[in-house]
């Protein structure tokens, strides 16, 4: 049985293509992204020969000498980096090609986020290892506050649904990656402007992309930029937050740390607690 579509393939490929010739000028969500992954990366002693660069923008992760491959779902961003266009929950990647998987910014609008989990994980070899960030629940409260203020008694569907932290490190372990961790950075951006905001949103491809979205009218954009205006510090400039989930995952394999066979220990609790010294006074 297939997976109704969320979100909508052609219009998230066309307007990744759109952002593509200027995606440069709006990347400062991605930058963050990827430097919370190379943090993580640099914290890993071993190297990595065959990566897989998944949802590559404009190419910015480093090779930094390793083979590496990069794929979008966009033609113009895939073409620009010799890369593969393709969607990230069908992977055209045979099972064992890399070492190491990087996504950054793309898998908040995957259809079958927990299919494309795991056909990352059957991509790495055993001991592989997966970093990841994207926008979770809990980014752009300002936005999503402007809008219902705007369309109050006619709500519409205007901002994807998010993953909260917890669930995205379960998402993990349903895909069968070892050693799962997922943890939440804020990066908080200020906007004197409505417009602005939208423009941003617009130019790293993060726009609408629910199938069966509703054109905004001008009358309710025109409400919704005064309710962000509404929401302004004393400055004249509103703070809007995006809440980045990173996901790190790795292959099983043998050499890995296992959790101890339950039943297994050879001290109870209530032994180990008799041996602690006395609390003082």
């Amino acid at each position: 049985m297939s997976i109704p579509d969320i979100f909508d393939r052609t219009a998230r490929r066309r307007r990744r293509d759109r952002a593509a010739a200027s995606f440069a000028e709006y990347d400062f969500l991605r930058a963050a992204m990827l430097d919370g992954i190379q943090e993580r990366l640099a914290a890993v002693t071993r190297g990595f020969d065959d990566v897989l660069d998944l949802g590559c923008f404009d190419g910015t992760f480093p090779a930094a000498g390793r083979h590496i491959v990069r794929c979008d779902a966009g033609f113009a961003f895939a073409r620009a980096t010799d890369g593969v266009q393709a969607d990230e929950d069908r992977l055209p990647f045979a099972d064992g090609s890399f070492d190491l998987v990087v996504s950054a910014g793309v898998l908040d609008s995957v259809n079958d986020l927990p299919g494309a989990l795991t056909l990352i994980r059957r991509a790495l070899r055993p001991d592989g290892l997966f970093l990841a960030a994207f926008t979770g629940a809990g980014t752009l409260p300002a936005l999503r506050a402007a809008f219902r203020e705007a369309e109050r008694d006619r709500p519409a569907a205007r901002i994807h649904p998010q993953i909260d932290v917890r669930s995205a490190g379960d998402l993990l372990v349903r895909a069968g990656f070892a050693l799962p961790v997922a943890d939440v950075e804020s990066l908080n951006v200020r906007y004197g402007t409505l417009g602005k905001l939208l423009g941003d949103l617009r130019g790293m491809a993060a726009t609408n992309l629910l199938v069966g979205r509703t054109p905004l009218r001008r009358d309710t954009l025109g409400r919704a930029a005064d309710a962000f205006a509404a929401q302004a510090d004393p400055d004249g400039r509103t703070s809007e937050r995006f809440e980045i989930i990173f996901l790190t995952g790795w292959a099983p394999a043998p050499s890995q740390p296992q959790p101890a066979r339950r039943g297994s220990a050879t001290t109870s609790l209530a032994d180990a607690l008799k041996r602690m010294p006395p609390k003082a006074d």
